[in-house]
């Protein structure tokens, strides 16, 4: 790995991951995370949209899925070339679920992997471009949105997937795409496909 853990990364895990866990957390936190969860809200919000308000919307949620693909796969070359391990195969006694149920590691865990796919998080990533992009594209929801990357970054947290850090930088990472992504379609596409839009 590139770098070592930094203690407020370490401890703020512990406090997400272990000392603030409750039972409502324990339901909610693992939906939050399920993207497949996210994809199925964001098909019938256009399919909501196609009907309202006809089928130049369903170019704008092409443009909102198309950040969102390149920013998923940006991240991956940027995780196997930092190698940061994720908490839950790291740290002892963090919390974790696995095939549907809740786990904990052991008090005498011991880390066993040498690199992992924590950082940056692609969820924290994926949600805030799309977060961003639907701000951009469709400015009568603002701020709303902005919600979905804060409760599925402090769900990977609390699931042990992700340490504070690699949500923070996903969030970062996820903001500079859905730029890109809005400069490029503001400035070159939409203006020859949607003119007047």
């Amino acid at each position: 790995m590139l770098f070592e853990t930094p203690e407020l990364d370490a401890t703020l895990q512990q406090l997400v991951n272990s000392d603030w866990r409750n039972d409502f957390f324990d339901t909610v936190m693992p939906v939050l995370s399920d993207m497949k969860a996210l994809f199925v809200v964001l098909g019938v919000l256009m399919l909501f949209a196609l009907i309202r308000r006809g089928p130049k919307e369903l170019v704008l949620f092409l443009v909102l899925l198309a950040g969102a693909g390149i920013t998923d796969m940006s991240t991956n070359p940027i995780k196997k070339g930092v190698g940061r391990v994720r908490p839950h195969n790291a740290i002892a006694e963090t919390y974790f679920v696995e095939d549907g149920k809740w786990q904990r590691r052991p008090a005498d865990f011991a880390q066993y992997k040498d690199s992992g796919t924590s950082y940056p998080s692609a969820h924290a990533a994926n949600t805030m471009c799309i977060a961003v992009l639907a701000c951009l594209l469709w400015p009568g929801v603002r701020p709303w949105p902005l919600l979905l990357p804060l409760l599925v970054g402090y769900s990977r947290v609390y699931l042990g997937k992700h340490y504070p850090l690699d949500v923070l930088m996903g969030w970062l990472f996820g903001l500079v795409t859905a730029t890109i992504v809005w400069l490029v379609w503001d400035r070159f596409i939409r203006p020859r496909i949607l003119p007047g839009r």
